[in-house]
């Protein structure tokens, strides 16, 4: 049996974005956050075939669309990348949210806002359409907040680590220059990853954060290593890691919003504050901390992320059952 995929490429400040428009399994119309547990079960062959190689490569990431089951949403959509499928994710988010305008898959209730139904909760878009382009569009993220700070951790080759747990759609560990690590200067992609993959699993070992509203977010999967920035007009920069070797080519959408938390939490960032978040390519991330509330009895923050994406092809992709790589593979 051949399955076949509509999917419009975009890449958002660098990311690539693969919307599937069309040919996603059929699921029940339950909350996203139960449609995505049924998809991990039951379909997780289409976000394999798709992001993994020979379709995809190693930092593809990408969304299906969905109907909403909230009435206060104009859509849904899962997100699926080489890592597994996230709760949330910024760039996949600003990226989608430009595909869909541009493409009109999606006719908002209100011109120039968007409201999307995510595992991680629903979300929030503004966007700015000039013609039949989105110039420019501000994510306003799921409640974002710091875990726990100051967490020290062993890693081999490196020495104790000393890291913030924070939370902006998915957890992260969040790591600023100290004494075993002096920063991103001089480091090579190879050197992130091979950090990153070493600190994850020595960090497994002594903490599992859990989200105090959902179980079914946990774990440390994330990790983002923060430094001064390198260019005027903004105000760090970062490197974002995920999967098992993925650096974010964007500053990281959920990355940004648990940086800003983490921020605010050690009283470096407050209320109003824009934070200009720069990737390892240069491009940068407009985040700002827009209000203060409480996750669970943690305090948070709500982070609103402005970026832009541009859309870069149509694809029709066939997954035949008769070839022995269907559903794609890695090198690792």
């Amino acid at each position: 049996m051949r399955h076949s995929f509509f999917c419009i490429d975009a890449h958002t400040c660098g990311n690539p974005v693969r919307v599937v428009a069309g040919g996603g399994p059929m699921l029940p119309l339950l909350p996203m956050a139960e449609r995505r547990e049924l998809f991990v079960r039951d379909h997780d062959w289409v976000r394999t075939a798709l992001m993994f190689e020979p379709r995809g490569h190693e930092v593809m990431s990408g969304a299906i669309l969905y109907p909403s089951a909230r009435e206060d949403c104009d859509f849904a959509a899962l997100f699926i990348e080489v890592s597994g499928c996230l709760p949330m994710c910024g760039a996949g988010t600003i990226g989608l949210a430009t595909v869909v305008v541009e493409e009109g898959l999606v006719t908002p209730r209100t011109p120039g806002l968007l409201a999307i139904e995510t595992p991680a909760g629903r979300v929030e878009v503004e966007y700015v359409l000039q013609g039949h382009s989105v110039t420019g569009v501000r994510l306003l993220n799921v409640p974002s907040y710091l875990h726990a700070a100051d967490v020290t951790v062993q890693v081999p080759g490196l020495g104790p680590v000393v890291v913030d747990i924070a939370y902006g759609g998915n957890f992260y560990a969040v790591v600023e220059p100290q004494a075993h690590w002096t920063g991103l200067d001089g480091m090579v992609v190879a050197d992130i990853v091979g950090l990153s993959r070493r600190l994850r699993s020595a960090l497994a070992e002594v903490c599992r954060p859990e989200h105090p509203e959902d179980s079914r977010i946990a774990g440390v999967h994330h990790v983002i290593w923060c430094d001064r920035s390198l260019h005027d007009g903004a105000d760090g920069r970062s490197a974002v890691f995920y999967g098992d070797k993925a650096i974010d080519r964007s500053p990281g959408g959920t990355g940004t919003s648990a940086r800003m938390a983490q921020l605010v939490g050690k009283g470096r960032l407050k209320c109003g504050d824009l934070y200009r978040h720069e990737s390892l390519i240069g491009t940068c991330f407009e985040g700002r901390v827009e209000g203060l509330l409480k996750v669970g009895d943690f305090d948070g923050i709500r982070p609103s992320i402005g970026g832009w994406a541009r859309i870069i092809g149509h694809n029709t992709l066939f997954v035949d059952d008769s070839d022995p790589l269907a559903h794609g593979f890695l090198l690792l």
